[in-house]
């Protein structure tokens, strides 16, 4: 019988298709580093063996799926090739898997996670659903021909999916490592919209979205009048945000979401559009909106003494401005102050202004070393650069993390895609 090995299973994407895998009844285990990463936790929670890297792992009656950040000259993938095992990427063994079922796929460039694992939440108050989350958490349901998974377009790879469904929550310019500029992401979605089978549900308030071209309906949602699903009457309350939503001049209703910020409420209404479309309950639609807590490494908050601490996943500057201005409708009575670490330098040296832009909307700000990345040299480009384009911020290292103590009652919002939670952690045991 076969059995599955993934090489790099701690991966946001691999864990998670280990995970469903896993839940349908098939053999998996997998390796990687030794490293704790918070992807693990579902791999622990149903006993999958994760192993350190070694050739030995691989035997003959695996089907191996090797992960996006290992290459062909790794030790387990030339074992695998040596005994001529079927050895298929991460993406491309997800494609496959995808396209044999009723499958929504989100994607963007920023919000996939939170809308995937909202919608996960969601649907799964209507139905027995699968999912496959960014943030390493997936689930597989015997039986079920619905599947929710994110969409990563970092070197287009999600050109390997054909979905009944595509979420867009919005383009921009990202990965500069890889995408020349916008129009080289722009072309990207192109391409993967005349991928899609059934429907595409798009953030309408963007242009280039607007402007795509597509072989299949598409839906738009938004808060202008022009889109086929908007978001009216917002308001705040202590518990998150409520909002009416309209469908061509029909109500769906009035829904509430335990977050703050319009990011969150356009993630909310991409879910309640497709819902709407696949005819999903809206009792059921509502009811799940208003229990989501969220998916890990987005806004996750904790009191701690007298100060909030809150751990996001923001590396972008799109993401930074909208997370703080969360904040600061969640919390208008609290100075916020930012721990920021830059993840890898090319981002970092080609958003060097709009990240000194968007951390000067808070009162104070930290910023750490930039997280280099494997896929990349060191640029020219340091933390320095990056702090003397902002007025009166800090360099933050664990050794002085104690200068935080010095913000009672703030929120402390750390962010960034590296290890930026070593330095939250070293607060919190001082």
């Amino acid at each position: 019988m076969n059995a599955f090995h993934f090489i790099g299973i701690k991966g946001a994407g691999m864990s998670p298709l280990a995970q469903i895998l896993n839940d349908m009844g098939f053999e998996v285990q997998g390796s990687d580093i030794e490293e704790y990463i918070f992807t693990q936790e579902g791999l622990e929670s149903r006993n999958i063996q994760v192993l350190d890297f070694n050739s030995e792992n691989v035997k003959e009656n695996h089907i191996v799926v090797v992960g996006n950040a290992f290459d062909d000259d790794h030790i387990e993938v030339k074992k695998a090739k040596e005994l001529n095992l079927k050895v298929i990427r991460y993406h491309d063994f997800l494609g496959g898997f995808s396209e044999e079922l009723n499958s929504i796929a989100v994607t963007g460039s920023h919000g996939k996670t939170s809308t995937t694992g909202l919608m996960a939440h969601v649907f799964n108050q209507c139905h027995p659903t699968s999912y496959l989350i960014g943030d390493g958490t997936g689930r597989g349901e015997k039986g079920s021909k619905d599947l929710i998974f994110e969409a990563c377009e970092y070197k287009r790879h999600f050109l390997a999916y054909k979905p009944s469904y595509a979420v867009i929550t919005n383009i921009d310019f990202d990965h500069p490592d890889y995408y020349k500029d916008l129009d080289d992401v722009l072309n990207a979605f192109q391409s993967f919209v005349f991928q899609v089978r059934k429907r595409i549900v798009a953030f309408g308030d963007n242009p280039l979205l607007r402007n795509l071209k597509t072989q299949v309906p598409i839906s738009f949602f938004g808060f202008e009048d022009d889109n086929d699903f908007q978001a009216v009457n917002i308001s705040l309350n202590d518990y998150g945000t409520k909002f009416d939503v309209v469908m061509k001049d029909t109500s769906l209703g009035e829904f509430e979401i335990g977050s703050y910020g319009n990011h969150n409420v356009l993630n909310a209404l991409a879910v309640i559009s497709v819902g709407y479309l696949e005819n999903k309950n809206m009792a059921d639609i509502k009811e799940g909106l208003k229990s989501f807590n969220g998916v890990k490494r987005r806004f996750s908050e904790k009191i701690f003494k007298n100060q909030v601490i809150i751990d996001d996943y923001a590396h972008h500057p799109t993401e930074i401005a909208a997370t703080i201005s969360a904040v600061r409708q969640k919390y208008p009575d609290r100075k916020v102050v930012a721990i920021f670490q830059p993840h890898t330098f090319s981002r970092t040296q080609r958003f060097l202004n709009s990240f000194a832009e968007s951390l000067r909307s808070a009162d104070s700000v930290y910023l750490c070393d930039i997280f280099g990345s494997a896929r990349e040299n060191e640029g020219n480009v340091s933390i320095d650069e990056l702090q003397n384009m902002i007025p009166d911020s800090s360099l933050l290292k664990e050794q002085n993390i104690s200068v935080l103590s010095e913000h009672p009652k703030s929120v402390l919002l750390f962010m960034g895609a590296g290890d930026i939670q070593k330095y939250q952690k070293a607060y919190e045991v001082l």
